[in-house]
């Protein structure tokens, strides 16, 4: 079974810089997608960015694009999302998730294509 782990949030300043790690075991697959997602207070759950095993090729949208890297130890099996120049728009739950099924070109943004979930972590962009 497929678990993830995520760790790393907390209250962080405007414009600082936090990373979240994303442990992840049981996979009987060497080839995967881990995605970065997030949920802010009263708003719908959206993507941040992703990972595929395979190639470590990634994948972010728009506002996290220049600001949050998406890296992978393969040694360790940890997924890290490195945010800088957070803002409050930034405050959210963050959460990995993995899917073993990768058949596309790239690595999924798509929230329902994840079968695996971590518990998610808080983060707080605040002065």
């Amino acid at each position: 079974q497929v678990q993830l782990v995520e760790s790393g949030g907390g209250l962080v300043q405007p414009r600082g810089s936090l990373s979240l790690s994303c442990a992840a075991s049981g996979f009987t697959q060497e080839n995967y997608d881990i995605g970065w997602f997030r949920q802010a207070p009263g708003k719908e759950r959206e993507a941040v960015s992703c990972i595929r095993s395979s190639d470590d090729t990634t994948n972010t949208v728009d506002f996290a694009e220049g600001r949050f890297t998406t890296a992978r130890d393969s040694a360790k099996n940890i997924v890290y999302l490195h945010m800088n120049s957070l803002q409050p728009e930034d405050t959210a739950v963050y959460y990995c998730a993995a899917t073993t099924e990768v058949p596309a070109a790239h690595c999924s943004k798509y929230g329902p294509d994840y079968g695996f979930w971590g518990q998610g972590t808080q983060v707080t962009v605040s002065s």
